[in-house]
């Protein structure tokens, strides 16, 4: 089958031209002189079949020889068929090739008039507005809450500071009573009178040390605590010492405590306490096992307790007001000593025993 007249014009592109004396490749007709060089024609798609001339008359059949020795070789023909162009139309499209798909343009934007552009303009500028005013509302709030913060706390600083100032030096805080608690054997009369110096002076700025000195002078006092009662009320605590013993002196009696205080002195011996015979003095160590010994005797006993003899602090001897006699030793297990001299008291009572051995605890005697 012959291909249509153009195809191989199409698909190796403009004719080149034949140089003289050669023969053509498809006839094989020599030609004479130079060949005219063919203008190079556009692929133009063509749709239908080709048609072919009807062969003029004189026209060499195929496959006769024409005159000089060379064949003829068939021509044909091809006419492109034109269709008519309207809008919407699709392009024509080559039979060799695939249609494609072409998508409508976009329209184009209207063109932008004065009055667009002002109203554009109004616009941007009623946004702009809104902005700045919104951010002018966001950063006012910020810093209302941030002053109202600094506000309220340099506020609650200075209510602290003005009442500390008015507890300190305002006359509403000053000192008009000395209430004492806790003295029986000293006269609260004459604390107060001590203290009364700091009367008149506001609570937070009354001297402790002063009270501290005042208090010192009274040897019956133990310790003291001192309470402030506002608005204008101090509350002192006594704690007075507590008598242990009486001491032998040349004079009398010395009613002394455990640490050998003197209490009171008379020249009577006091009713009710016994009397510690301690060879070594005050403050020695048999003075300090005999006191520890009565501290820890019930009050039964102690009540009823003559003497008190401590040569060293494993000697500890008691008397009591029946003549019977205790072996005490030292002042260890002092407690437990105490609860078995009574359970031996209350079986065997002053008067029918000579003397209690509690030296040993586990191991009572009985003489």
């Amino acid at each position: 089958m012959k291909r249509p007249q153009g195809y191989d014009a199409q698909s190796r592109g403009p004719a080149q031209p034949t140089p003289a004396g050669t023969s053509d490749p498809q006839t094989g007709a020599a030609k004479t002189g130079a060949a005219k060089p063919a203008a190079a024609k556009p692929a133009v798609p063509r749709i239908g079949a080709a048609k072919t001339r009807a062969a003029k008359p004189g026209a060499a059949k195929p496959g006769t020889a024409k005159p000089g020795g060379a064949k003829s070789v068939d021509q044909t023909t091809t006419e492109p068929i034109t269709l008519p162009a309207h809008p919407g139309s699709v392009a024509p499209v080559s039979p060799l090739r695939a249609p494609s798909t072409t998508l409508p343009p976009e329209p184009l934007p209207a063109p932008l008039t004065p009055a667009g552009a002002r109203r554009k303009l109004r616009a941007a500028r009623r946004a702009r507005k809104l902005y700045e005013r919104e951010e002018v509302r966001r950063f006012t709030w910020r810093s209302r809450r941030r002053r109202n913060v600094w506000l309220g706390s340099l506020g609650i600083v200075a209510a602290l500071v003005a009442f500390v100032l008015l507890g300190t030096f305002s006359p509403l805080m000053a000192l008009r009573t000395i209430e004492v608690v806790g003295a029986n054997r000293v006269p609260a009369e004459q604390i107060q009178s001590a203290l009364d110096g700091q009367l008149g002076t506001p609570l937070p700025l009354v001297d402790f040390a002063e009270v501290k000195q005042e208090l010192s002078a009274f040897t019956l006092i133990q310790s003291y605590v001192t309470e402030s009662r506002p608005p204008n009320t101090l509350v002192v605590r006594i704690v007075e010492r507590e008598p242990i013993g009486a001491l032998v002196t040349a004079s009398g009696f010395d009613l002394v405590d455990a640490a050998g205080v003197v209490i009171q002195s008379s020249a009577e011996r006091p009713a009710g306490y016994a009397t510690i015979d301690a060879r070594a003095g005050v403050g020695s160590a048999g003075f300090r096992a005999a006191t520890a010994v009565i501290a820890a005797l019930p009050a039964d006993i102690r009540s009823s307790l003559d003497t008190v003899t401590a040569a060293t602090k494993d000697d500890v001897t008691l008397t009591l007001a029946g003549g019977a006699r205790v072996v005490w030793g030292s002042a260890e297990r002092s407690d437990f000593k105490a609860v078995v001299l009574a359970a031996l008291i209350v079986t065997n009572p002053v008067g029918s025993v000579g003397e209690y051995d509690v030296s040993s605890p586990d191991s009572a005697v009985l003489r």
